[in-house]
C-alpha cells in the first residue's frame, strides 16, 4: 500500500512532466488520462489517493470537466481482466495511462509500447520487465520502486533481534509477481545465515487482498 502524499507526488509530478508539458499546454486541449486500478471502485484508500490527485492536478491548472478527462478501470480485485481493461484503455487514445499497482503496470505495457504509463508503486520493474534497469529503464514506462527485494533479509535480521528465540517463520508471498520472487529468493539465503526456517506458502485469498 502506498501513502497518499507519495501517491500524489509521483503520479501528479509525472503527469504534469510526461507528456503533458512535453507537448506544451494547447488552447482548448482536453488531456486524456487512464486509470487501472486493480482495486475495486469501493476501496477507501484507493478513494483517498484518487481525490488527492484530483486535487494536485488542479494545482497545475489541470481540471476535469474543464482541459483534462480522466477514464477509469477497476479489476475490482480480478487481476485476469486487467489485459483487458487495459486494452480499453489503450484504444481510447490517452495522453499517459496509470497503473496502480504491478499486475496493472505489467497489463499497460502489454496492451502499449508508445503511450507513457506511470506505475506509483512496484516491487522491482526490472525483475517485472518494466525497465532494462533502475538507472536506464528506457521504454514507455515510469514511476517508483518500492524497497529493494536485496533488503527483503533484513526483515530476518529484525525478527532476530526482537525475538531472539524465534526458529521458524510464516511467510505468505505471491508466486505470480516477480519481484516477489527475487524477494524470496533473497530471504531464503538469509535464512540459512539467522538460523530461521522459512515455512512459504502462497495464500491466494491472502495475496489477492493485499496485492496492492
Amino acid at each position: 500500500m502506498m501513502d497518499r502524499r507519495a501517491f500524489i507526488a509521483v503520479i501528479g509530478g509525472s503527469l504534469v512532466t510526461v507528456p503533458l508539458a512535453a507537448q506544451a499546454q494547447q488552447a482548448g486541449k482536453v488531456y486524456r488520462i487512464g486509470m487501472l486500478l486493480a482495486a475495486a471502485p469501493t476501496d477507501e484508500n484507493e478513494v483517498r489517493n484518487l481525490d488527492g490527485l484530483r486535487d494536485g492536478l488542479r494545482a497545475f491548472g489541470y481540471s476535469e470537466g474543464r482541459n483534462l478527462m480522466i477514464e477509469y478501470r477497476w479489476a475490482e480485485g480480478r487481476l485476469e481482466r486487467l489485459n483487458l481493461l487495459a486494452s480499453e484503455l489503450v484504444t481510447r487514445k490517452p495522453d499517459v495511462v496509470v497503473a496502480v499497482s504491478e499486475p496493472a503496470a505489467i497489463a499497460a505495457r502489454r496492451a502499449t509500447t508508445t503511450i507513457p504509463i506511470v506505475m506509483p508503486i512496484c516491487g522491482d520493474p526490472v525483475a517485472a520487465g518494466l525497465a532494462a534497469s533502475l538507472s536506464r529503464p528506457g521504454g514507455n514506462v515510469t514511476g517508483l520502486s518500492q524497497l529493494k527485494p536485496e533488503i527483503a533479509p533484513k526483515y530476518l535480521e529484525l525478527l532476530r533481534e526482537t525475538q531472539p528465540k524465534l526458529t521458524r517463520e510464516g511467510l505468505v508471498f505471491d508466486d505470480t509477481r516477480a519481484s516477489d520472487k527475487v524477494a524470496l529468493r533473497e530471504l531464503q539465503q538469509a535464512s540459512n545465515a539467522t538460523g530461521i526456517d522459512l515455512y512459504l506458502g502462497p495464500n491466494p485469498k491472502i495475496v489477492q487482498a493485499a496485492r496492492w
